[in-house]
């Protein structure tokens, strides 16, 4: 059973920097994604940033992308989510969240994975940024 845990939200000032982590266990083998998403009260849970460790490259919404990077640890123990630049819009419950066998999509000559619907998911962690 792949489990999850963010960690790392806080309250920040506009124009901060956070990083938020996601330890991770029970994943099997290398045909899995991982990715952040976050989600507003009332409003629909967006994927932000996503990517397969089968290949690819990473996925970052356009909201978040130049400012949020994704990466792990070597061994796949943590999920990071670097933030750069919070604006107030940012504000959130991020959750970190897994899946088996994600599609990929391709964008000219970039393949991307899916960052839409997976399995597995982490309780969230709250970031407030203050304007």
């Amino acid at each position: 059973q792949v489990q999850l845990q963010e960690s790392g939200g806080s309250l920040v000032q506009e124009g901060g920097d956070l990083l938020l982590s996601c330890t991770i266990s029970g994943l099997i083998g290398n045909d899995y994604a991982l990715g952040w998403f976050r989600q507003v009260p009332g409003n629909e849970r967006e994927g932000i940033s996503c990517f397969s460790e089968s290949g690819g490259s990473p996925y970052y919404s356009d909201s978040v992308k130049g400012r949020f990077s994704i990466y792990t640890d070597i061994a796949v123990t943590t999920l990071y989510l670097k933030m750069t630049h919070l604006k107030p819009e940012d504000t959130a419950m991020y959750y970190c969240a897994a899946d088996y066998g994600t599609p990929r999509y391709r964008d000219g000559p970039f393949f991307f994975p899916k960052c839409a619907d997976y399995t597995y998911w982490g309780q969230g962690t709250q970031v407030t940024v203050s304007g």
